[in-house]
């Protein structure tokens, strides 16, 4: 669907909110501004559906933040996951209830668009947003915010959100700080029956040799998703452990459908996420979890809380009302997600310097299985077991100060 952005009369028309990029945060947005009945305005520089980089993992804040009504598209539903420490040790774990579930982010994404427009929110794809201007001639007057498309053509709002991907060009209007590049390679390999079936309901996470790596493998119906993520400037060496980890996993012989890699990129702790009647969301902004680099909840919840304070700033009637909506919207984003990026970058920083205790806690620690179980299931977050448990925030401490021993515990059976 296009949208059309001159009345009968030839006057310009001025959306309510535009936003800019159509992955799980800007669809979010849509969608939430839609639904307070605004005029809405999804821009989409690629067509739908499109493919994207991504393990695909929806953990249960993903799930939680999705639109009422939304079935996931799911391609596997997650019970066990096994753990390796450098194809080593390995130990499998599994739950009674559903983990997480995987999907294609194609599907997926697009699932998320059409929503958005069942809201009201209207689409436009194929279409590369330049740059943004909150002065000069092109806008009318101060509640507008112009948004400028390869081609000239200029399109009015009262608020934007900026929602374009890691290499944001609105992150960069807004002035985003970076605090962690990483780099991501994936491999998408199709196989038989007989090796898709020996993966069905479980996925793989190996703690890699280089400082906070690791790799995965998502299966996917017929297909598995192999990825690896490592600190950016480690280039060849992400290449060769994702190189490594396909032959150390025997699917060196399947030739892979889709390679590709991206990077991931983390806000520093005093980034901005707003200039103006511009904000930003998701990866635009950095948001997503530094040690996992999960970043889909962090998009969900990010885009539908700058959905909601994109409508309060479309209707501010000058700049210091749209400053305080501004400031309550990174409010309301710091205090919940910028708690579990903040509890993210310490276990970040412990995991660089001892990845065998994670794994051994992981395999072999009751307490540290139950916290992933919930966190991934959605009964908890990092920031809330952090808070609300003594013991978490006594070991997270002891091993950043060190100590490296844990609590005994007796090994629990896989």
């Amino acid at each position: 669907m296009s949208g059309e952005n001159s009345s009968a009369d030839g006057v310009q028309r001025v959306w309510d909110v535009v936003v800019v990029g159509a992955g799980p945060a800007g669809a979010s947005a849509a969608y939430a501004a839609a639904v307070a009945g605004r005029r809405v305005l999804l821009l989409e520089k690629a067509e739908l559906p499109r493919y994207k980089t991504c393990g695909g993992g929806i953990i249960g804040p993903s799930r939680d933040a999705l639109p009422p009504g939304f079935e996931v598209p799911f391609q596997d539903r997650v019970h066990a996951v096994t753990f390796s420490l450098g194809g080593r040790f390995t130990r499998t774990r599994r739950a009674k209830q559903m983990l997480f579930g995987l999907v294609n982010r194609a599907e997926f994404d697009q699932q998320l668009v059409e929503h958005a427009q069942k809201a009201g929110a209207e689409l436009r794809t194929g279409v590369t947003v330049q740059r943004v201007e909150q002065h000069g001639a092109a806008v009318p007057d101060r509640r507008t915010v112009a948004v400028v498309l390869q081609g000239g053509e200029t399109v009015l709002a009262r608020a934007v959100v900026g929602a374009d991907g890691s290499a944001s060009r609105i992150g960069a209007h807004v002035g985003v700080k970076l605090d962690q590049v990483d780099l991501g390679l994936e491999a998408e390999i199709p196989v038989p029956v007989p090796v898709a079936e020996d993966w069905r309901g479980r996925v793989l996470i190996d703690w890699g040799p280089m400082p906070g790596s690791y790799g995965w493998v998502f299966p996917k119906g017929d297909t598995l998703t192999v990825g690896v993520i490592s600190a950016r400037g480690e280039g060849a060496a992400t290449k060769r452990y994702l190189e490594d980890f396909i032959a150390r996993l025997g699917l060196s012989g399947f030739e892979p459908a889709v390679s590709s890699g991206h990077l991931t990129r983390c806000r520093a702790d005093d980034s901005p996420l707003s200039r103006g009647r511009v904000l930003v969301c998701g990866d635009a902004a950095g948001l997503l979890e530094p040690w996992t680099r999960e970043g889909i909840s962090f998009a969900l919840r990010s885009g539908r809380l700058a959905g909601e304070w994109a409508v309060r700033i479309a209707e501010a009637h000058d700049a210091v009302d749209t400053r305080r909506q501004a400031l309550n919207y990174a409010f309301a984003v710091k205090a919940g997600l910028g708690v579990e990026m903040s509890v993210g970058k310490r276990l970040l920083t412990v995991f660089e310097k001892r990845p065998g205790l994670f794994h051994a806690a992981l395999t072999g620690f009751r307490p540290a299985w139950r916290a992933f179980r919930e966190i991934t299931q959605g009964k908890s977050s990092l920031g809330e077991m952090v808070r609300s448990h003594p013991l978490a925030q006594r070991a997270l401490t002891a091993l950043e100060r060190g100590q490296t021993e844990a609590p005994a515990e007796e090994p629990v059976g896989s």
